[in-house]
């Protein structure tokens, strides 16, 4: 099966193998155009943007990682204006990551699209599947946080630190704990 194929599969929440040779070698190749960009680091931002734009699917105006940035395929990221990521961020983006404007992540943020399946034989032999996560616009994550496959997090949500985010959190809130729920609305 070509690349662009087991992309689709992927994206469309199907079963995959996560072992084929295609898949392997592609995470490979984003291995080195990580470091690329993250030996980037002090260049001035345009050039850095340039990068990134070769890397991910989409990025907007004003988008900044700090070293590390790691993720799976890339393409299947998609980033908004003014986005910042402070240090260490993953972002595995088999089943695609959408991000709006104005978002803040903190140190060691994780978002993880793919999940191993439950069966122990298809698991050992390469099966996962993978789910969307969409961030909304004008969100801060804290240090920490880990988000889930098949998550949205609705527009000016705040996440409170060291949170492991398994379910959809509302537009408007502040969020946090193990697992993440609602703590209280944003109020003036």
């Amino acid at each position: 099966m070509k690349l662009e194929d087991q992309y689709q599969r992927i994206l469309s929440g199907q079963m995959y193998d996560d072992l084929t040779p295609e898949l392997v070698t592609a995470r490979e190749r984003t291995v080195l155009l990580t470091n690329q960009y993250n030996a980037s680091f002090g260049q001035p931002a345009p050039e850095r943007e340039a990068i990134l734009k070769k890397l991910l699917g989409h990025i907007g105006q004003g988008v900044h990682f700090e070293p590390t940035f790691r993720y799976e395929f890339g393409n299947h990221i998609q980033i908004g204006n003014n986005f910042y990521a402070n240090f260490d961020c993953v972002m595995l983006d088999g089943g695609g990551i959408e991000i709006g404007d104005n978002v803040l992540f903190g140190p060691k943020v994780g978002i993880y699209t793919s999940n191993h399946a439950f069966d122990a034989w298809e698991r050992t032999h390469g099966a996962c599947y993978a789910k969307p996560v969409k961030i909304g616009n004008n969100v801060w994550v804290g240090a920490g946080v880990h988000i889930n496959q098949g998550v949205t997090i609705g527009d000016n949500t705040i996440i409170g630190s060291g949170s492991v985010i398994t379910k959809d959190i509302p537009a408007n809130v502040v969020a946090a704990g193990v697992p993440c729920r609602v703590i209280r609305e944003i109020t003036e």
